[in-house]
């Protein structure tokens, strides 16, 4: 039986999702798409998880597209850029954007190569946490093609818009420091896995509703007017507070001892 190319442990709340193919630097063929496509979509849904870390087996977290493989076959190479409405995502979108839409933090643990498709499948989380020796590329130019899996709609709210023309026109390698840098990466780590737990952790001491209500608020609206912010600021807090895990965060403060564990989320 062929192994997966993905795999996904649950344990104390947190999930890690683990790509799996260090033979091919991990690098994304269809059955990639197709799984990291189905994990996403089953996070999303699963209400008792408190975060989602993601990383990799081998020496690179992503080397890019499997070019040789997803090309063989032009039926399978259409199918990733397919969609029903023009305001949809297809296929090799929705590997980066489904981060974006599950309600708790998504946290990219990134070693060695970071490239073209692999970028753009981390620039979905809402931090990664790089080693020092990890390297990253805008490398869809070198193919004469543009980026084109989701990554363009963090770029534009993480990078000046002249550091993303040129690394997205020159297809340029950088370190990880250099990634720091520009503000495409978060943090850098000795141990990127373990700081990933870390924040999964700390983040997992708050209320879920809180951290799913904030992670809609500023993803859907962060460049909507003023007024939008204001309601929405305003609806989410009135949903949070008739929420039952609102009261045990405050009983978490005033008596920690007697307070009990979180439930699950509400739906967002």
């Amino acid at each position: 039986m062929p192994k997966s190319p993905v795999t996904v442990s649950i344990e104390n709340n947190i999930a890690l999702v683990t790509l799996n193919k260090a033979e091919k630097r991990n690098a994304l063929d269809i059955p990639m798409f197709k799984a990291l496509d189905k994990v996403s979509k089953e996070l999303k849904q699963n209400r008792a998880i408190r975060a989602v870390i993601v990383n990799a087996k081998g020496e690179d977290f992503c080397s890019g597209l499997d070019i040789k493989s997803v090309l063989s076959n032009k039926s399978s190479a259409l199918s990733l850029l397919f969609k029903w409405l023009p305001g949809q995502a297809n296929l090799a979108q929705r590997v980066s954007y489904n981060w974006r839409k599950i309600p708790v933090p998504v946290i990219m643990a990134i070693h060695g190569r970071c490239w073209g498709g692999g970028l753009q499948i981390a620039l979905g989380a809402d931090f990664r946490i790089a080693h020092e020796q990890a390297s990253f590329s805008v490398m869809e130019g070198k193919w004469g093609l543009i980026p084109d899996m989701a990554g363009n709609l963090v770029l534009r709210e993480i990078l000046a818009k002249d550091i993303a023309l040129k690394l997205t026109m020159t297809a340029e390698i950088i370190s990880a420091k250099q990634a720091l840098n520009y503000g495409l990466i978060t943090e850098l780590s000795d141990e990127p896995l373990q700081s990933a737990y870390d924040l999964a952790k700390q983040v997992s001491e708050r209320s879920p509703d809180s951290v799913a209500a904030v992670k809609k608020l500023f993803h859907n609206n962060w460049f909507k007017a003023d007024w939008v912010m204001l309601a929405k600021e305003s609806y989410y807090q009135i949903k949070i507070l008739l929420t039952k895990n609102q009261k045990i965060a405050v009983k978490k403060q005033l008596k920690p001892e007697q307070a009990p564990d979180y439930t699950k989320r509400n739906n967002w």
